[in-house]
């Protein structure tokens, strides 16, 4: 299941797990202008952590996900 809400300056997407005996923690997706991140409450430290993505990074890897083992750089196209 998931949710996706407008906020003033981002989109959060909202991962919830559910329907299996280990659950995780829910997982946001805040999509910025010039960013993305993800944050996932730690449950041994009940921290929340965060990573954050360039939107080069965020170009790679929507297209590593179509892509076989390897190494590769996307060039732009003239």
């Amino acid at each position: 299941m998931f949710t996706i809400e407008h906020e003033f300056d981002a989109t959060v997407v909202t991962l919830i797990d559910e329907g299996s005996p280990n659950l995780v923690a829910d997982i946001a997706v805040n999509a910025f202008d010039d960013c993305v991140t993800l944050e996932q409450e730690d449950p041994v430290t009940e921290r929340l952590q965060r990573v954050t993505f360039s939107m080069r990074q965020i170009r790679d890897l929507a297209a590593a996900l179509d892509l076989p083992e390897g190494s590769y750089r996307l060039r732009n196209r003239p």
